[in-house]
């Protein structure tokens, strides 16, 4: 995922040939180290964790080729002393699909597949909604965000931790029904990421998973990076995963996430992510030796705009930072800051947020990883960095974003409130609470089911495990669905529509707040009772 709030979307969102999968070139050493500049990092990214609630925090940054800070800040988790440092593994989720880019990249290197190739050449099965997108959709179209789907759509079917393959979730696409034209505008997507993973799978005859370590991994030096959580089990020095609950910190259960490999799964720390920075910033050529990942002309193409993205306005305190170009590249976002171009990405899962920003022009890479939900933590840093290593007069981003982020939020607490008073408290639903009972279902996610559960009614998603709650009256037939793990911060309006007869034609859902991570994309859902099998006669 990525830029995980809808009212934080546009604060993140927010690179010779050799063969894909020929043999895997020697390991490559690590860059020298040297010594930090003079400004106080340890000092800003203390305040910035402070200010934004994130216990622990691991940075890198590399310069001209060399690596200028890999290390950690804070713990590991709340409430432990266990020092985050440059060794610890923190998941990067959206920050993976670079390293879909690069594979996929590595394969048209070897003439396995080319970026116009259609989808279905190497995915028969493959098929959207329309099917004349089906015909037209390929590889590069995968990794663009300009598939006319919705924003996050079709999401639950993996987030939270979901009992679908991605094989099943690949087959669902065809189900899912575009917001806008092909090809029309930006929206950024996930599945279409799981896609491209398999299509990596299917070429390498290995999952992508393997394929990634293997191929990349390997090579580059990153001995620690992990491509699941399963592979982290025994490792004492990873990240705990935070969330706020009440608008309080906490320690919550990180979320496997399996199915979604090709958009997320990458774990990965410091100083390995210092290496992925400067092969990335050397146009795929491994340090310390002549040779390369992939080729420069692959390196342009992922750092060339493919789709163009709108540039939202920010508030006077932020105006500086607001960029003359935005598009997404393959695997990147790219934009300007005074004057340079910048390839960059998000990466959000339950508990972990993380930044990569590149700066070709200047040989520079900054990398943020953190354990908690919090954009303007990495955001303000991020400028914090860039100003200093470019030379440009320091301006208090930690202050300003700060400051823009505790007014959003506020006015967003006061908005909530102000609904909940503006309902018909006195109304009632139109049926007896026993009659919203039953099984629901959707075309693309499937079946959720309520039932009666200790003198309460609890809806539950069939294939999501965690995504259960119970159901309050809000106003006429609109409930609020509290969900039992209360770190999603997801809570969501259920309305039903009824039948001239009095029985339910469909029920909808909508999130309560805009603050709602977009891939709870519950109003995409539109449910309808499943009909009982007719009795035999």
């Amino acid at each position: 995922m990525y830029s995980m709030t809808r009212l934080a979307a546009a604060m993140l969102l927010a690179f010779s040939s050799v063969g894909a999968f020929a043999d895997a070139p020697a390991t490559a050493p690590a860059p020298a180290v040297v010594p930090a500049s003079a400004f106080n990092l340890e000092a800003d990214v203390l305040r910035a964790m402070k200010t934004f609630d994130v216990p622990g925090m691991a940075i890198a940054i590399v310069k001209d080729g060399k690596v200028i800070a890999a290390q950690g800040f804070g713990v590991r988790t709340l409430g432990q002393a266990a020092p985050v440092d440059g060794k610890t593994l923190f998941e990067i989720a959206s920050n993976s699909k670079a390293f879909t880019a690069v594979a996929l990249s590595m394969l048209v290197d070897e003439g396995k597949l080319a970026w116009d190739d259609p989808v279905t050449k190497h995915l028969p099965d493959f098929q959207m909604y329309d099917a004349y997108v089906t015909h037209e959709m390929t590889v590069r179209d995968l990794l663009t965000h300009r598939s006319g789907l919705g924003l996050g759509a079709g999401d639950l079917l993996w987030w939270p931790t979901t009992t679908f393959t991605s094989d099943e979730i690949i087959e669902k696409l065809r189900y899912i029904r575009p917001a806008t034209s092909f090809r029309n505008s930006y929206a950024y997507d996930n599945l279409l990421y799981i896609a491209a993973g398999k299509i990596i799978a299917q070429k390498s005859g290995k999952s992508w998973g393997d394929t990634v370590r293997e191929k990349i991994l390997t090579p580059v030096g990153m001995a620690s990076t992990t491509t699941s959580l399963a592979q982290n089990a025994g490792n004492a020095n990873q990240a705990h995963a935070h969330s706020k609950v009440d608008d309080k910190i906490t320690a919550v259960k990180s979320m496997p996430v399996p199915n979604g490999e090709g958009a997320v799964g990458i774990n990965t720390n410091a100083e390995d992510i210092a290496r992925w920075m400067t092969v990335l910033l050397d146009e795929g050529k491994l340090a310390g030796t002549d040779k390369r990942l992939y080729s420069q002309a692959r390196s342009r193409e992922m750092w060339s705009a493919q789709t163009p993205m709108k540039i939202a306005e920010p508030k006077p305190q932020l105006a500086a930072t607001r960029p003359n170009f935005a598009a997404y590249g393959l695997g990147f976002q790219l934009k300007d800051y005074k004057g340079m171009k910048i390839a960059m990405h998000g990466g959000a899962l339950q508990g972990f947020y993380s930044q990569v920003t590149l700066v070709p022009e200047a040989k520079l890479g900054i990398a943020i990883l953190t354990n908690a939900e919090s954009s303007p933590a990495m955001t303000s840093l991020q400028y914090r960095l860039l100003d200093n290593y470019l030379g440009i007069a320091p301006t208090d981003w930690i202050g300003r974003f700060g400051e823009v982020t505790r007014e959003a939020h506020e006015k967003e607490l006061a908005r909530v409130k102000a609904a909940a008073g503006k309902r018909a408290g006195k109304s009632q639903p139109s049926l007896a609470l026993d009659a919203y009972d039953g099984e629901y279902q959707d075309a693309w996610y499937g079946k959720v089911t309520i039932r009666p559960e200790g003198g309460k009614h609890v809806l539950s998603f069939s294939r999501t495990p965690d995504l259960t709650g119970t159901l309050e009256h809000f106003q006429h037939d609109t409930f609020i669905v509290r969900w039992k793990e209360r770190n999603f911060n997801a809570d969501a309006y259920v309305t039903f529509s009824l039948n001239p007869d009095g029985s339910i034609e469909r029920m909808k859902m909508a999130p309560v707040s805009t603050e709602t991570d977009f891939s709870f994309d519950f109003a995409d859902l539109t449910f309808v009772p499943v009909k009982p099998p007719a009795k035999e006669k």
